[in-house]
């Protein structure tokens, strides 16, 4: 059961000040003791807008949320797209705020900022230090009430381009990208607010005009249909103040009417299907359920969860265990109008989706037989506790989660509801909703199958949207006026940052355990949780001397998640699940790692299940079996992916044909089915040991509990493993340009870049990192604001060093529109030379050193962030005030010294350029270039050769 609730609700209607009488305090809720709540005030403004004031002093920092009530939901037929890109307008500028300034004050304040657009609601976001709280909320009062001026028709041609390459590379030429796009076209009636995506289509991007975007909103973006919501280290009194001043003058919008559910209805079942660039056909069953909110919403996800997540699910033994599918899942999706219950089969490759449609219906009739069982609500209640307690780890997730609930509930408080109706969950609310919502119902039932092999579908399609029937409902635009504030103050002057707080590291202990594993730890209090973090030396590099079981080490992870000696994979899962607990072992090139997540309660009993799990591995051959054909799977699949093309293609060519690092974790087909069972016993035996492992504890526990817990790791046999020396990368001779060819991609992937240095935390290293800040590392670099902001090649193109303990890449990267890619490596070869031949400015110098070393107050507040921290310390063996050196250096870089940087560590004449896109109409603009053009295979091998000089 989760916790019961202790609060204290204070209503009332009382005047907050003499001077702003208007602005009313609504309500005060307060914790007690250690029960789950989220104390907040709650003021409504004379203009309509609702404040919510969370007060934790526990980091300095502070967390400020605008959600707008407007998603795509309230779009017009012929006109969709608009709330998501109104999101990317208000990026750029208002009357007071310059053209790309709103992303570069925030950064220069130490912040973090973004904002995100769905179905039902737009929220705009900032996280930064709690002194620049002022700065935050002007900014955002600028662009509410002082916006339309600054919308001119370039911008707003430049970010309809930066919508459509976004469109481009996260649905149109993403794998299975138009899923979502197709099934909500044919489950919802035409004109539906849910018949279309968040995104848009590219022809009504095309259609409309500045002038349409400008009334949207001033339909919907006024203070009365918008919640500011303030959480952090901030006095209640001083943000409604602050609030009164921003945001108090602005006029409020046309009224705004809450939209009532309108559920899908199917009287038949309709068959659809697209052909897709995929290895994996997949078969998507998306059955009408209601809206979040509803009654039955938490019955729906306990029945997904049996029907198909985790282990224990009827999915995973018919399709995965069995070997019948890749991937086999249902989840039950609610937003504010509508709910979907949809079900994923993703089959093999030999498959077809009728054989998988015939499996899926009876596997869904097996509930019936199954049934629900007392664990199946124990665990959904463990894991529900979990998840709640684990978002109030951050500022931010507590904000988020306020915002939410006024928007959609009228309530931030509405957590103390969510918790009763999950309390109150019996099995016989699961078995009602299956029979109303799913036994015998309808569904819409999608096909997407490889190119070419249309006679994979489940079904032939049945059914085609008629347009000229529609339930669309006109939004009244009549009458908008644009209307400014009046005020008393000069909203043109910068607020001025108040006095910053110290920021400290967190106190942590370390030891050493006999057996040469590595400790390091801290208590943190704020939630009542435990995280480990385990890491084994190894992993991908243990291959380097035998590249021919390259593989092994991701095989043999994926393996320790599996049976053990005293569990099966499922009974184990059920255990972790009741507890609200998490295990999971993975491995990447340099390590083996596992990462725990407990309640502080159930800790003992977790550790328990985590002994099991590292020491008594069942290794078993119909396990074995399985893993291996799925990740040749993989591999199989990566081949047809752009982007995973690239990265492989790139890797091949800095390292070199025989170098580890030019081989994917993943291994290649060749290797990994040379390996056998019993090579991932002797991997096991022969690598997995304490000696230079490094443990991280993180959690509302002390040094001298946690290590009395910890004696099945303080007695594990040491055992010397000896990592194989780095080799060094083979220096480039001259850049050059490396094609490969991807038929039709719309999208061209780039990558640029050579093997620079490892990493080192105060020394050459960490200054290059500063170097390369104003140029590729941040949302204001020069590099994106050049191909995404000015030119509209792209969504997003960045620069970086990735230095290990062994020397990483230095990496320039976008995927970029496949008209463009020719221009796109003129601009990053561009801008890399001039930054390498003429270094940084003094104002790129002061904004650098304000943006990093301002951001100090967001490093440490969750349990993540301060094990990050802390197993850095450990991996580069740390001094504990390396932090503060580096901040010293921060300080005293000069210009010159950047400067020297760049020259040495930007060698823009002897740099890869990796291009992976559609031959017949990327390759002819790339050979005009002033490079030499290598054409390359998807494995890297060469196909031919053209040079223009």
């Amino acid at each position: 059961m989760l916790q019961k609730i202790g609060l204290s609700i204070v209503l009332t209607a009382s005047v907050v000040s003499a001077a702003e009488a208007q602005t009313k305090l609504v309500e005060k809720v307060t914790k007690k003791s250690d029960e789950l709540v989220i104390p907040y005030e709650k003021y409504k403004l004379a203009n309509g807008l609702t404040l919510i004031v969370h007060e934790d002093h526990s980091d300095p920092v502070v967390h400020v949320d605008v959600t707008y009530h407007v998603g795509s939901a309230r779009e017009e037929v012929g006109k969709s797209g608009f709330a998501h890109f109104f999101e990317h307008m208000m990026f750029q500028g208002s009357d007071n705020v310059a053209d790309e300034e709103h992303f570069k004050i925030v950064s220069d304040a130490g912040g973090t900022l973004n904002g995100t657009t769905n179905r039902d609601r737009t929220n705009y976001f900032e996280t930064v230090p709690s002194n620049q709280l002022e700065t935050a909320l002007w900014l955002e009062a600028d662009r509410m009430g002082f916006l339309l001026d600054a919308v001119t028709q370039k911008k707003f041609e430049v970010q309809r381009e930066t919508v459509k390459n976004e469109r481009g590379q996260n649905y149109d030429n993403r794998p299975y990208g138009l899923v979502y796009e197709k099934t909500s076209q044919h489950l919802y009636p035409h004109g539906h607010p849910y018949s279309w995506t968040t995104i848009g289509y590219i022809e009504d991007l095309n259609r409309v005009n500045v002038d349409d975007l400008k009334n949207f909103f001033l339909r919907w973006y006024g203070p009365n249909n918008a919640t500011v919501t303030v959480g952090g280290d901030v006095n209640p009194a001083d943000v409604v103040k602050l609030v009164e001043k921003y945001f108090g003058s602005i006029p409020a919008g046309p009224a705004v009417q809450d939209m009532q559910p309108m559920l899908a209805s199917l009287t038949a079942d309709r068959y659809i299907s697209y052909e897709d660039n995929i290895r994996f056909p997949m078969l998507r069953m998306t059955y009408p359920v209601p809206e979040a909110g509803h009654k039955d919403e938490h019955a729906l996800d306990v029945l997904a969860e049996i029907l198909g997540q985790g282990r224990n699910s009827i999915f995973y033994k018919n399709f995965v265990k069995e070997q019948k599918a890749m991937q086999a899942s249902a989840f039950n999706s609610t937003s504010e109008l509508a709910g979907e219950f949809g079900i994923t089969i993703m089959a093999y490759p030999n498959s077809t989706l009728a054989q998988m449609e015939e499996l899926l219906r009876k596997s869904i009739a097996e509930f019936e037989t199954r049934g629900v069982t007392d664990e199946d609500l124990q665990r959904y209640k463990a894991s529900a506790e979990s998840s709640l307690i684990n978002r109030m780890a951050s500022v931010s997730g507590k904000v988020s989660q306020l915002a939410a609930y006024e928007t959609f509930r009228n309530n931030p408080n509405y957590l103390q509801e969510e918790i009763r109706r999950i309390n109150a969950l019996t099995k016989d609310d699961v078995k009602r909703v299956y029979n109303q919502y799913i036994k015998g119902k309808h569904a819409v039932i999608l096909s997407v199958v490889p190119k070419g092999k249309p006679e994979m579908v489940a079904k032939a399609d049945n059914y085609t949207v008629d347009t000229n029937v529609s339930v669309a409902q006109p939004q009244d635009y009549s009458g908008l006026s644009y209307t400014k504030a009046v005020d008393s103050f000069d909203r043109s002057k910068r607020p001025l940052a108040g006095q910053a707080k110290a920021v400290s590291v967190p106190n942590f202990y370390t030891s050493k355990f006999k057996n040469g594993m590595k400790v390091i730890g801290t208590k943190s209090d704020e939630i009542p949780t435990v995280t480990l973090q385990l890491t084994i030396p190894g992993g991908h590099r243990l291959l380097a001397n035998n590249p021919g079981k390259a593989g092994i080490a991701s095989l043999t992870a994926s393996l320790l998640n599996e049976d053990t000696e005293n569990y099966t994979s499922e009974a184990f899962t059920n255990e972790l699940d009741k507890l609200g607990s998490s295990i999971r072992i993975g491995s990447g090139t340099e390590d083996t790692y596992v990462t725990v997540q407990s309640l502080k309660k159930n800790l003992d009993k977790t550790l328990v299940l985590l002994e099991e799990r590292l020491f008594r591995p069942k290794f078993a051959a119909d396990d074995f079996e399985r893993l291996k054909k799925q990740q040749l799977e993989g591999i199989a699949n990566q081949s047809t992916q752009p982007t995973a093309i690239a990265s492989s293609v790139y890797n091949k060519l800095l390292y070199g044909e025989n170098h580890i690092m030019a081989i994917p974790t993943s291994g290649t087909t060749e290797s990994v089915s040379s390996i056998t069972l019993d090579d991932v016993k002797q991997f096991y035996a022969a690598n997995f040991t304490p000696t230079g492992a490094e443990l991280v504890i993180v959690g509302d526990i002390n040094e001298k509990e946690i290590v009395s817990k910890l004696g099945f790791l303080k007695n594990w046999k040491k055992k010397n493993v000896s990592i194989p020396a780095d080799v060094k990368a083979p220096a480039i001779a001259g850049t050059k340009i490396y094609f490969v060819d991807k038929p039709d991609a719309a999208q061209s992937e780039i990558r640029i870049g050579y093997v620079a240095q490892p990493y080192d935390a105060t020394g050459e290293y960490y200054r290059t990192s500063l170097m390369n800040f104003v140029l590729g590392g941040a949302f204001n670099s020069r590099i994106n604001l050049n191909l995404r902001e000015d030119k509209g090649y792209t969504y997003g193109a960045r620069s970086g060093f990735g230095g290990s303990r062994f020397a990483g890449p230095y990496t320039a990267s976008a995927g970029v529109r496949a008209d463009a890619t020719a221009a796109s490596v003129v601009e990053f070869m561009k801008e890399i030379n001039d930054y390498r031949t003429k270094g940084i400015t003094e104002e790129e110098l002061q904004f650098m050193k304000n943006s990093i070393g301002q951001s100090d107050a967001r490093q440490y507040e969750t349990p993540a962030q301060k094990a990050n921290f802390l197993g850095r310390i450990l991996r580069y063996d740390l001094k504990k005030d390396y932090v503060s050196k580096q901040t010293q250096i921060l300080n005293n870089i000069t210009k010159q010294e950047i400067d020297a940087l760049a020259a040495k560590h930007l060698p823009a004449d002897k740099m890869h350029i990796v291009v992976v896109g559609d031959k017949k109409t990327v390759l002819p603009e790339l050979q005009k270039l002033s490079y030499d053009v290598v054409e390359l295979d998807t494995n890297g091998n060469p196909v031919g050769t053209s040079s223009v000089k």
